[in-house]
């Protein structure tokens, strides 16, 4: 059997991760697309998240917090570090359900994702060659220029520590008016324009800064490029499933798995 292709969703805090995580692997159940969910966030708090696998089953926060006697920020620190102890037996849970995707929800803090060597090898340890990451772009951010380049940024260093494939998703595009959804979009496939709002947005010390973050911008534009999605309205999954598809086989064949029609 061909390993699963395996998503990892993060982002900014408040990007959506837990909610397009749900409404991805519902809208590839009813397109029937075989897929699990799990769960790296040990402080979690959801009550409508039911992964396949949690890692609260092995590592909590409240626990470490008190075993520890650490607060909140210094749990998650630590409990990244006690989640890579337990990574084969995340994995070994993950092998024993046999599925075609897997889609990874990630600690609420990207810095605990993307900058934690604990972090590095939980994805050496879960990834084949057929992983990627979803990089989540909230809109409260990106509708301005330079949170928009704030969070390219961010991408591209995520993108660089793990050295798997990067789809940006802009989230929650449905909060956006029409006129906003377009501006943004337009940002990332055109970084003239880009470069356009940032410099008139700035105070004139600021452009030196703005012109050499541009430069940075132009040898980023192939993964620019903004996919925008609504887990309220199933906006955008159907695009997220071929980015996916390309990435894995360079196919976006969109038939339902062998498994699922047998």
């Amino acid at each position: 059997m061909e390993e699963p292709g395996t998503i990892y969703f993060t982002g900014t805090a408040g990007a959506g991760k837990t909610t397009l995580v749900m409404a991805f692997q519902q809208w590839m159940k009813t397109n029937g697309y075989d897929s699990i969910s799990v769960n790296l966030d040990p402080g979690s708090e959801s009550t409508t998240f039911e992964p396949d696998i949690d890692i609260r089953e092995w590592v909590r926060l409240p626990d470490v917090m008190q075993e520890y006697g650490l607060g909140p920020n210094g749990a998650q620190v630590a409990a990244s570090d006690l989640i890579a102890l337990k990574v084969f037996e995340v994995k070994q849970a993950i092998q024993e359900l046999k599925t075609d995707f897997v889609l990874i929800d990630t600690p609420g803090q990207v810095e605990l994702f993307a900058f934690r060597e604990s972090s590095k090898a939980i994805i050496d340890a879960l990834s084949g060659d057929r992983s990627m990451i979803a990089f989540l772009f909230d809109p409260a951010l990106a509708r301005n220029a330079r949170g928009l380049v704030s969070l390219l940024m961010l991408s591209a260093t995520v993108e660089f520590r793990f050295r798997l494939p990067t789809v940006n998703v802009l989230t929650k595009s449905d909060i956006l008016t029409a006129p906003q959804l377009e501006e943004v979009l337009g940002w990332g496939d055109e970084p003239s324009r880009l470069y356009d709002a940032v410099t008139l947005d700035t105070a004139t010390p600021e452009v030196q800064l703005s012109t050499e973050l541009f430069r940075a911008i132009e040898v980023m534009t192939p993964m620019m490029a903004l996919l925008p999605t609504s887990a309220r309205d199933a906006l955008g999954l159907d695009g997220l499933y071929r980015s996916a598809l390309r990435n894995f086989s360079g196919s976006e064949d969109l038939e339902p798995s062998q498994q699922e029609t047998d």
